[in-house]
Formats: C-alpha cells, sequence, structure tokens
C-alpha cells in the first residue's frame, strides 16, 4: 500500500437478492437479475494520501458489471464529497482507483470504462442497524442490516436498495 490509510463507515448495496452471489463465488456467479449494478460508500472517519487529510469526507464509488464480475467489462463511476478540495478529490481517486493497493486493487483489471468523477453532498444516516447513504440525485441507497444469528429471539432481516441513477 503506497501513501495512503483511510477508516470510517462503510455501506456497500447491490440490486441482487440476499444474499449477493458475489460472496460466496469469488466473483464467479452470475448477478441474479443478470446484471449487477452496486454501490460502495465510505464516510472517512479518519485519513490520508501523501499527506494530505481526508478527515469527515465521503465518496460512493458505482459499479455496473453486466454479468459475472469475474468476467470484466465493468463500468465504474465515482462520486466524491462536494466539500473536498481538488487535492483531496485527487486523493479520493487514486484510493478507489485500486492502482495504489488496498481492497480495490484486486478489481482494477476487471474494469473496461470510467465513467468519470461527480461531486456532490454526500449525506449518511443511521438509525441501529439500518442505513441510508444519498449523494444529491445520483444515488439513494439503504440497508438493512442482519443481526447475528447467536443473538437468540433477535429477528433476521434485510432490506436493500440501490438506486444510481
Amino acid at each position: 500500500m503506497a501513501g495512503w490509510h483511510i477508516d470510517g463507515q462503510y455501506m456497500e448495496t447491490c440490486n441482487c437478492d440476499f444474499i449477493c452471489p458475489c460472496i460466496g463465488s469469488n466473483l464467479t456467479a452470475r448477478p441474479t437479475e443478470g446484471d449487477c449494478k452496486a454501490a460502495v460508500a465510505m464516510r472517512i472517519g479518519n485519513g490520508e494520501k501523501d499527506g494530505v487529510s481526508l478527515d469527515g469526507l465521503s465518496f460512493i464509488i458505482l459499479m455496473h458489471s453486466p454479468g459475472p464480475m469475474a468476467d470484466g467489462g465493468i463500468k465504474v463511476g465515482l462520486i466524491v464529497d462536494e466539500r473536498a478540495d481538488e487535492r483531496q478529490a485527487r486523493a479520493i481517486a487514486d484510493i478507489t482507483s485500486g492502482r495504489f493497493g488496498g481492497p480495490l486493487a484486486a478489481i482494477t483489471p476487471l474494469i473496461s470504462e470510467n465513467a468519470g468523477i461527480e461531486r456532490r453532498p454526500i449525506s449518511f444516516e443511521n438509525e441501529g442497524m439500518a442505513w441510508k447513504v444519498s449523494a444529491g440525485e445520483l444515488v439513494e441507497q439503504s440497508a438493512v442490516g442482519v443481526p447475528s444469528a447467536s443473538k437468540e429471539g433477535e429477528p433476521i432481516y434485510l432490506e436493500n436498495t440501490a438506486h444510481p441513477v
């Protein structure tokens, strides 16, 4: 990993049924609706790249895969918090590209198109296990977590909606 770190709150949604087939198939299963539309959002608690502070900023990576992700052909776009200055926006773009290591480096070879970067106000809301993330008119996603099966008596549920426009 070259010169960066981020930590904070993370939320990911996709249009697949519960549970996303990518999880257990190492990205080789066909998405439940044929294609995959995903939104990966992060609110950075603290972070930096090459000395540029990213504290308190957010971003959302939008992805579309026409079939199993492992087959490639993935189109990506990035939404960066409108509060980020140019150096911060570039740092977030570098981190999310996967070119500098980290979790996204594994899917970088599968990406065939980059739709670019948009700037919007990004909002995170949560109440218990229910989360909502929005980015202006571009994204509105919500998810409700699944409590651990080891906690007897608690309901197990999930609602997952992603609306990348």
